[in-house]
């Protein structure tokens, strides 16, 4: 194991400057404080001493531009809720961290956890151009993502749902109605999480012998941008139903049919995907593909538990639930 002696004997400083500089002291300089840093995490040097009577440390990292978790409405908040109900009660304390690109910019993702002295991290809304992402790849520090895959590190794992077969709940129901021709939109393949889905979309239609090639699917950044750019055409072309990447997106349909004067189901049936809180409120109420956030939350403390207890779990998906409410119905005679 890594002792405050080898670092210092590694840089050819005293014991003392390694101390103060793990510990933030101002009277290091910050280039050399930044050199021991770096140095410890590449000796895989870990804090195991804290002061008397301090709770051992985790973090929920979570890149607040792409995910929302303070309030109760809120996607990411049952996901935080989850996790605090399985790590407080076994002793530790839970900082919510909140991040963006040009805070990972600043220091590595290793280098952050040992300044402040966190144990191991939950990893929530990273998008695939966040710079941690890379630092995951070969990072020491254990960290579980959500809805993100890094292969090959023991010290990360990936919590998620099954989205293929969530995937193929949506369209094994659908056809069971009556749709033969099933459009999906989603927002940007930016994320791990929307290549997914969009790539078991394609999966599921064809385990279902229906029709899947480019022109069933509509991607843009904007959720407005690709309901303007996609439902009309999907319209034109006959589509009875849609399954969109996410609740918003499907919410959305819901608003602009109205606008538009096509009913939904009976013009076209809609399926989200998250079961959000506001679902079952909307006009029709929404068929959708649950994610138990809660659970979410639970199994990436036990997957960051497992990891720094060196069980090297490397993913965990937890099942889908088609939630069947008012916005799928079969489709009218003509257009079948």
């Amino acid at each position: 194991m890594t002792t405050i002696q080898d670092i210092a004997d590694r840089l050819g400083v005293t014991k003392g400057t390694v101390s103060k500089a793990l510990n933030g002291a101002s009277d290091v300089s910050e280039t050399l404080q930044k050199q021991i840093l770096e140095t410890a995490v590449e000796m895989g040097y870990t804090r195991l001493r804290r002061s008397k009577n301090a709770p051992p440390r985790l973090c929920i990292l979570a890149a607040y531009r792409n995910i929302e978790y303070k309030e109760p409405h809120q996607f990411g908040y049952e996901i935080v809720l989850g996790f605090r109900q399985m790590a407080e009660p076994a002793g530790y304390q839970v900082d919510i961290v909140p991040v963006d690109e040009e805070f990972q910019r600043q220091v590595s993702y290793d280098v952050f956890m040992l300044q402040n002295s966190y144990q191991g991290a939950f990893v929530i809304g990273f998008s695939l151009n966040d710079p941690w992402m890379r630092d995951f790849e070969t990072s020491r520090t254990p960290a579980v993502l959500y809805d993100n895959r890094v292969s090959a590190n023991p010290s990360t794992a990936y919590v998620g749902v099954d989205n293929d077969e969530g995937m193929a709940l949506a369209v094994t129901h659908l056809k069971k109605l009556g749709h033969r021709k099933i459009g999906y939109l989603s927002s940007a393949l930016g994320s791990y999480i929307m290549q997914v889905r969009h790539k078991a979309f394609f999966q599921a239609m064809r385990q279902n012998g229906l029709k899947a090639d480019s022109a069933c699917a509509g991607t843009s950044f904007y959720v407005s941008q690709c309901l303007d750019r996609h439902l009309p055409h999907f319209l034109e072309e006959g589509m009875t139903a849609i399954i969109c990447s996410h609740d918003l997106m499907a919410q959305s349909i819901l608003v602009r049919c109205q606008e538009m004067g096509v009913r939904v189901p009976e013009d076209v049936s809609v399926i989200g995907f998250d079961d959000l809180p506001v679902c079952p409120y909307t006009s029709p109420p929404l068929t959708t593909l649950r994610q138990n956030r809660i659970q979410l939350g639970k199994s990436g403390y036990y997957a960051l538990d497992s990891l720094m207890n060196g069980v090297s779990i490397g993913t965990l998906l937890l099942h889908t639930e088609l939630i069947q409410r008012h916005s799928t119905a079969a489709p009218n005679a003509d257009k079948k």
